[in-house]
């Protein structure tokens, strides 16, 4: 009795073999006749569709899908709003760090970026003179030279003159201004808003005790207006020679300038060039004739109301007016300052009305008539130059960033319709080879 379950056990285990043996007999022939083989996981695949046997071949068929547990490819595991955003962002990246780069290396060369854009300007006010000149029969060295010379005398003749004023006057306008402050402190006790003598008297000694905390801070900054001077007159300098080479040879330098672009782009950049240089030249020649029309009107009311150096003011108004809105409203604050603390409230009161109407006139009338609609910008896009140019280099540019903004507008929207030229062209190009090739007549 005990060896009975041995021999059971060995039947058992040879009636298993043997089944294992059919099961594989049986598998080899339904490899045989089956089209493919059978899927080696447990979960048989479903029957594939005729179509997918008429077009991929047996040894090029898809992988079969992962078995549960497989993890799959990151790439795709990520939506397709990410991956766009990604693509995006740090392409965005690249660019915010390319102009950043940028930024910092204008900020190295300051005084030279600055020296030459600003005779980029002087260049497009005086180029018109110097072709009439050309035309006329004068060579184009002494008429470079003396139109050149004559527009540096006349902005030196203007700062002399706004210098000597202010000299000449700077006692009598003292006086004057003590006395103002003395009548406005009156006035201020009479008004209706209840200030007292003792409110005036704080307001006054707080002023001088914020002027001797920072005695230190205006010694510095007296100390700093050496290396101010030095830096002006380095500049000045080369304003002058980049505006006499400018002037003499600029289309010589254009056409290097074109040698450095890459072939592909060269024929769209040298349409942009004359146009971006047409509406550089209508801005500054607009943006001087309305700043003239400024000072003209402003000087004749401030001095028909008796305020103290018309003269100067207007020429200070004539200089800030290249600013685009802060210069008109700086400049015109100083006019009325100086018409509160020498002529009383009523002058001022009068002066502001005067500014007020000038710059209604210029922003609603002489802008859109002079500067037309080559040069215009939305004043969003004013307000936003003006501050970015302010906030990276203070008023240099402020001054450059409104033309910057519109040669780029143009620039712009030039390269965009010269390559929806150029696909009108391709297209067109296609469709006649295509049409060709479909003729009859011109095949064989």
């Amino acid at each position: 009795m005990s060896r009975v379950p041995g021999w059971l056990g060995r039947l058992g285990a040879g009636l298993t073999e043997m089944g294992e043996r059919l099961d594989e007999r049986r598998a080899e022939v339904e490899r045989e006749h089956a089209p493919e083989p059978p899927d080696p996981s447990d979960t048989p695949l479903p029957p594939p569709q005729p179509a997918a046997e008429a077009v991929v071949p047996p040894a090029r068929r898809p992988v079969p899908a992962p078995a549960a547990g497989h993890r799959p490819d990151p790439a795709e595991a990520v939506p397709w709003g990410v991956r766009v955003a990604a693509e995006a962002g740090w392409r965005v990246l690249v660019l915010a760090g390319t102009v950043w780069v940028l930024i910092q290396v204008i900020s190295a060369v300051q005084l030279v970026v600055f020296a030459f854009v600003i005779a980029l300007l002087v260049t497009a006010l005086l180029q018109p003179t110097v072709a009439r000149l050309t035309r006329r029969g004068v060579p184009r060295g002494p008429a470079t030279a003396l139109t050149a010379i004559s527009g540096f005398v006349v902005i030196g003749l203007m700062g002399w003159f706004v210098t000597w004023q202010v000299m000449e006057n700077i006692d009598t306008l003292s006086s004057q201004i003590q006395s103002g402050i003395d009548d406005l402190r009156n006035w201020l006790l009479k008004s209706p808003f209840h200030v007292t003598d003792k409110q005036i008297n704080q307001i006054a000694k707080n002023l001088r005790e914020a002027i001797g905390a920072n005695t230190d801070q205006i010694t510095s900054a007296g100390l700093e207006g050496v290396q101010v001077i030095v830096d002006f007159l380095t500049g000045l300098l080369l304003v002058f020679f980049s505006t006499l080479f400018l002037l003499y040879d600029g289309r010589r330098i254009w056409e290097w300038f074109l040698k450095l672009v890459p072939a592909a782009a060269r024929p769209g950049v040298a349409g942009a060039g004359p146009r971006a240089w047409r509406t550089l030249t209508a801005y500054v020649r607009g943006t001087v004739l309305v700043a003239l029309i400024d000072a003209t009107f402003i000087g004749i009311g401030i001095y028909f109301l008796n305020v103290p150096m018309a003269v100067p003011l207007a020429v200070f108004i004539f200089l800030f007016s290249f600013i685009p809105l802060v210069g008109a409203v700086a400049s015109g604050a100083l006019a009325v300052i100086v018409a509160l603390v020498t002529q009383g409230v009523f002058t001022a009161v009068m002066t502001l009305v005067v500014v007020l109407a000038v710059q209604q006139i210029e922003g609603h009338v002489l802008q859109p008539f002079i500067l037309g609609r080559a040069v215009r910008v939305h004043p969003l896009a004013v307000v936003l130059a003006v501050a970015a140019g302010g906030m990276v280099a203070g008023i240099g540019g402020a001054v450059v960033a409104v033309p910057l903004v519109a040669v780029t507008n143009t620039v712009v929207g030039y390269l965009r319709q010269y390559s929806e030229e150029l696909q009108r062209q391709k297209a067109a190009a296609d469709e006649s080879v295509a049409r060709n090739a479909e003729d009859p007549a011109h095949q064989g």
